[in-house]
């Protein structure tokens, strides 16, 4: 199937991931053999996170780079799938930390399930990941995703740190998201590379890409905390203000904004709760906080972009590009 060449304002997700649909439902059938397991709570909870409708966006960031390099295997396949899990373990144990109810337009895992469940299940997908990393048989790919996985948790644990924070900084809080969100999409795209063999530029240039995206797709997803229906986001709106964590739009409101504005912002991030979301999405409008947002993720879209340019044309490149532009237009 060829990737019809539309317009950046036209992007079809649902096209993009139709070109590797094979590959895709590869991964799906591995991810559903791969939760099985004698504990069958430890199955109801896998599935019920894994398989709720999510994208396969970092997944799908494998499948294509692997293809657009001229990958003509199948273990990219099974680090599509390990990745998956990564993500999905990460999920549950967010959701917990952060007391979340609903999780991709439903309930969330620890809503369900538990907070101990959800946990534990995490913990579960951790180390199926890493049991499948050993069937790839490549030191390379699994010392990418072990030093990611690791630098996954040290996210988690300085945006801990910064939660309740009016004084996080614009530097600090995009360690965090390269640390929470790009890692692994860099991950992804790096061992995509790895399989196909390429060299060191070929290879500098896929971390680069899935870097760039990852951030342009955390950016979009902290504007849209601010800027989006319950129904579009699968979460509540003001979730990260509830949760007093300073996301862009609020850093850059307290740093933009009047004094009373940047009063209204740090007493919100002081204390949490959603009591004052009128009055943070007034001076998030008011400094023009979420056009500041829109205008990093465009650039770290097209950042990512330009990392392509060696890249030999092919609809896989193509469907890479367009992932980018999706990453910055999506409502959910």
């Amino acid at each position: 199937m060829q990737l019809a060449q539309k317009t950046p304002d036209a992007v079809d997700f649902d096209d993009v991931a139709a070109l590797v649909n094979d590959d895709l439902e590869a991964v799906n059938r591995l991810i559903s053999s791969s939760l099985e397991s004698d504990v069958p709570l430890v199955s109801q909870v896998s599935e019920y996170i894994v398989m709720s409708g999510g994208k396969r966006l970092r997944p799908l960031i494998v499948l294509l780079a692997a293809r657009a390099l001229g990958y003509p295997g199948e273990q990219h396949v099974l680090a599509a799938a390990i990745i998956e899990f990564i993500h999905t373990a990460t999920l549950l144990h967010d959701d917990v930390v952060d007391s979340s109810q609903r999780r991709r337009g439903k309930e969330s895992a620890n809503t369900v399930f538990g907070n101990q469940a959800s946990v534990l299940v995490g913990d579960f997908l951790y180390s199926r990941s890493f049991q499948m990393m050993v069937d790839i048989g490549d030191m390379r790919v699994m010392r990418i995703l072990a030093d990611a996985t690791n630098t996954i948790a040290a996210g988690e644990v300085q945006q801990l740190m910064n939660v309740h924070d009016p004084d996080t900084s614009e530097d600090d809080y995009r360690q965090v998201i390269y640390r929470k969100t790009a890692r692994l999409f860099e991950a992804g795209a790096q061992i995509a590379a790895v399989l196909a063999g390429q060299d060191a530029a070929v290879e500098d240039a896929m971390v680069r890409y899935g870097q760039h995206l990852g951030t342009a797709f955390q950016l979009v997803d902290d504007a849209l905390d601010y800027d989006a229906s319950a129904a579009e986001l699968g979460k509540n709106l003001g979730d990260d203000l509830a949760e007093g964590k300073p996301t862009l739009p609020l850093i850059y409101a307290m740093r933009e904004g009047t004094p009373e504005q940047r009063e209204v912002v740090r007493e919100a991030l002081l204390e949490g709760g959603l009591e004052r979301i009128d009055k943070i999405l007034a001076v998030i409008e008011a400094t023009g906080a979420l056009d500041y947002t829109a205008a990093r993720a465009r650039e770290a879209a097209d950042a990512a972009i330009k990392t392509l340019s060696d890249v030999p044309d092919s609809d896989y490149r193509r469907a890479l590009i367009a992932l980018a532009e999706f990453a910055i237009q999506r409502r959910s």
